[in-house]
């Protein structure tokens, strides 16, 4: 048997990336997937399809994470399709860099409102739903330990994430729900190739810091977020785990 037979999970930003790596892989272990997306509808139907044809089964959810009636539906369309929840992944987000003179309103607002906001909303309709063994999975970031020069609003974002997990694990542990970190380093992924990131100074400078010597896939990212959805990690909750190939 698979290690996530029976269970159901909703993937936040799922129509690409490590979202998508991430919906496929629980989908393999024997999970049954929402495949959440803001705009993107075709790239979730392209996952949902990936996912079937394997022998998968899996939906696609529309539903923007930073608005409360979007998130509710999100997870309600779930529990309308497959009766239960018992794995969320908190993975939407964006990322913009700006030096400090840059900074704008709107932009601080735009990243608090997916990144930080996003993640409690699905959480809190999420929460209605989870029982005994139900695992939340909140994507960060490794700009957490790295602090990278213009990436002062993104890298509070997901310092703001790494402290909303620690007290999800304290406020849910009674109901026996985990709550974990993931902090991936540097991944090349559609976003990072758009983002002109892949292939720039910045990049080569990243992997020339990460002792294993390469930039992440977004099925490094996914397999580990297997092992935290499994009973594997059934003694872990409020960790925070970087998934850097050792970039510090």
């Amino acid at each position: 048997m698979s290690k996530l037979t029976g269970k159901v999970a909703v993937v936040t930003g799922a129509s690409k990336g490590i979202g998508a790596a991430i919906a496929r892989a629980l989908a393999a272990e024997g999970a049954s997937v929402a495949v959440n997306y803001a705009s993107s509808k075709a790239g979730a139907d392209a996952v949902v399809e990936a996912i079937v044809a394997a022998g998968g089964k899996a939906i696609a959810v529309g539903g923007d994470v930073s608005k409360a009636a979007e998130a509710q539906g999100i997870i309600d369309q779930a529990i309308k399709a497959y009766g239960r929840l018992d794995i969320l992944v908190n993975n939407s987000g964006v990322y913009e860099f700006s030096a400090l003179a840059d900074i704008s309103e709107a932009q601080f607002r735009k990243m608090f409102d997916i990144n930080v906001l996003g993640v409690l909303l699905v959480t809190q309709a999420a929460g209605k739903h989870l029982g005994e063994g139900g695992s939340i999975i909140n994507i960060g970031s490794g700009v957490t330990n790295l602090f990278p020069p213009e990436s002062a609003v993104y890298t509070a974002t997901k310092g703001a994430v790494d402290a909303i997990t620690r007290v999800l694990a304290a406020e849910l542990a009674p109901r026996k729900i985990r709550a974990n970190s993931l902090n991936p380093g540097f991944v090349e992924t559609e976003g990072t190739h758009t983002a002109g990131i892949v292939g720039s100074d910045m990049a080569a400078g990243f992997i020339a810091q990460t002792p294993l010597g390469r930039a992440g896939q977004p099925q490094d990212i996914a397999d580990i977020a297997v092992f935290l959805a499994s009973d594997d990690a059934r003694w872990l909750t409020g960790e925070t785990l970087v998934a850097s190939g050792g970039l510090r």
